[in-house]
């Protein structure tokens, strides 16, 4: 079945008048930030099924920007190579999620999230409801999946155009073997995470020396 708003309607009918979607793209990657996206959908929303793993990347981009046509809200933001190195990826998720919501201008009673638990420091707490897989179950999530892995994607093209040798363009960073055999011939860059094992191992291996950034929040 494809996703639908099932989880954003129950919420709806306990009371919670806001909810949010939420995703992020790239929490497992080698290189490039961790980017966190938030959408409000309307009560009937025109969007078709979407999902932003398997559709064509023109596809992704064409709905993409629907979703940021049609969303009652949303907002995008990341957390940097470096936050990630200093924190670890899922705390530097959860920083990218809640820079997000500072943007979104609207403050939500409840969020959906694929198996991230939010916590937040206001009082009384929104709801959170964190299904595994949420993409494939919430409108919402998948939204959010959407803008939050073109975003990213804008991102690493941009980073491969300093950095050629990596083929950020082509795996966006992820960890697939042309991507360690480059990491192998040419040493780490500044986006690439230190705090990764493979990533640092190549670095200690190589002794190449860290080329000057180009971009001062990779």
């Amino acid at each position: 079945m494809p996703p639908d708003l099932t989880f954003e309607r129950a919420l709806r009918q306990r009371g919670c008048l806001t909810v949010a979607g939420v995703d992020e793209a790239g929490r497992g990657a080698w290189a490039g930030p961790v980017v966190a996206a938030v959408v409000v959908l309307p009560d009937l929303p025109d969007l078709p099924y979407v999902d932003s793993k398997t559709v064509p990347a023109v596809r992704r981009e064409r709905l993409a920007a629907h979703v940021r046509a049609t969303a009652a809200a949303w907002a995008v933001d990341e957390a940097t190579v470096a936050e990630v190195d200093e924190m670890g990826p899922l705390r530097a998720t959860h920083l990218a999620v809640h820079r997000a919501i500072a943007q979104l201008g609207v403050a939500p009673d409840a969020y959906v999230t694929d198996y991230l638990r939010l916590r937040f420091a206001t009082l009384p707490q929104p709801e959170v409801v964190a299904p595994a897989r949420a993409d494939g179950l919430s409108l919402s999530v998948a939204a959010a999946s959407l803008l939050a892995k073109t975003h990213r994607d804008a991102r690493m093209r941009a980073a491969a155009v300093d950095w050629p040798t990596y083929g950020f363009e082509r795996h966006m960073g992820y960890g697939v073997p042309a991507h360690r055999a480059a990491l192998r011939r040419a040493g780490p860059c500044p986006w690439h995470r230190r705090s990764v094992r493979p990533v640092a191992e190549i670095a200690a291996a190589s002794g190449a020396p860290r080329p000057d950034a180009k971009e001062g929040t990779a």
